[in-house]
């Protein structure tokens, strides 16, 4: 386990946009394990949003008060990019800069074992083509035990994460192969509920419905028959469920798995295979295109599940206090 005291050698990269109680929550930890380099993605105000430029200079604050030794790089867009060209571009920026890094958004809320966790492993797989990932988040919900510290997944969730730039000069954010031949994409999903499910959002991401960047990321690994590395405890939650948020907007959707520190030492797999019945859990649970009425009997599932795992090991919702772009160093 790396030595806090000493400070994080693996640089993290923490994106940005307008949202400064969440942003102060993260830097937070992320001022927990004082970072050799910490750079920062950010996004500029949106056009006809009167409240976006004061909100956005105040996060953008909040992560230059940087005092711990330190360099600081900022990526800063002055006008607003979207979260897909933002997000994608300033990843593409950071592996100019760096070979491997440590990934989080304002929302994503990691407990400090994260950190050496993402950092051992990045050590580890290094040189191991296939593994493209370390994630931070399990959606296991404890319903599956993995007897490893991890395992490995098909599928690169990304509520704090990282990778290497060799595996991310494969994403693709234009989904060239999707464009020229979907029905191969679609190939590898066994299941035609999770052929749908890809389907649908690709197409959205295609035609411009959805701007994100995620799914871009995951047809790449799966294209490549990658592996993300999965914790046996979720290291993350989601703290940006809301009205202000781009993509999480709904407060049914906002029960998440708790949060509990992995222990060290790692205890590592065998193999390096996927784990194909955590996998099929996952798929089922996120992955699979559900009716309407298949939509609310799941949510009530979930409802159900959380209220009695509450005073348990279930579920927990943490409470979190009230273009041109430069390339900044500093000390």
């Amino acid at each position: 386990m790396l030595g806090m005291g000493e400070g994080l050698k693996t640089p993290v990269v923490l994106i940005i946009f307008n949202r400064p109680n969440l942003t102060r929550a993260v830097f937070e930890r992320i001022r927990s394990v004082k970072p050799h380099t910490l750079m920062i993605v950010a996004d500029g105000p949106r056009n006809g949003r009167a409240t976006d430029s004061k909100a956005v200079r105040l996060t953008r604050q909040i992560v230059e008060n940087v005092d711990w030794p330190c360099e600081l790089l900022k990526n800063y867009s002055d006008a607003n990019m979207g979260c897909g060209v933002r997000v994608a571009s300033g990843i593409d920026w950071v592996f100019q800069h760096v070979e491997e890094a440590i990934i989080l958004e304002d929302d994503c809320l990691p407990d400090p074992s994260f950190f050496p966790f993402c950092g051992e492993l990045l050590e580890r797989y290094r040189d191991h083509e296939r593994v493209m990932q370390i994630s931070g988040s399990n959606f296991l919900f404890d319903r599956y035990a993995v007897e490893q510290s991890y395992y490995f997944s098909r599928y690169p969730v990304c509520w704090g994460w990282a990778t290497w730039r060799r595996a991310w000069r494969r994403n693709d954010f234009e989904m060239s192969a999707w464009k020229t031949d979907p029905e191969r994409c679609l190939a590898r999903f066994a299941d035609k509920r999770e052929r749908d499910f890809w389907q649908t959002n690709l197409e959205a991401v295609r035609d411009g419905r959805v701007d994100t960047w995620d799914y871009q990321w995951s047809l790449a690994c799966q294209n490549a028959n990658g592996l993300a590395v999965t914790p046996s405890e979720n290291l993350v939650t989601n703290v940006g469920f809301g009205p202000d948020a781009t993509h999480t907007t709904s407060r049914l959707l906002s029960v998440r798995p708790a949060v509990r520190a992995i222990k060290f030492p790692l205890r590592h797999p065998r193999h390096l295979e996927p784990n194909i019945e955590a996998d099929e859990f996952t798929a089922r649970r996120i992955f699979y295109k559900r009716s309407r009425l298949g939509k609310a009997a799941e949510l009530l599932r979930r409802r159900l599940f959380a209220a009695l795992s509450h005073a348990g090991r279930g579920y927990e919702s943490p409470e979190v206090s009230s273009v041109t772009m430069s390339s900044v160093r500093s000390k």
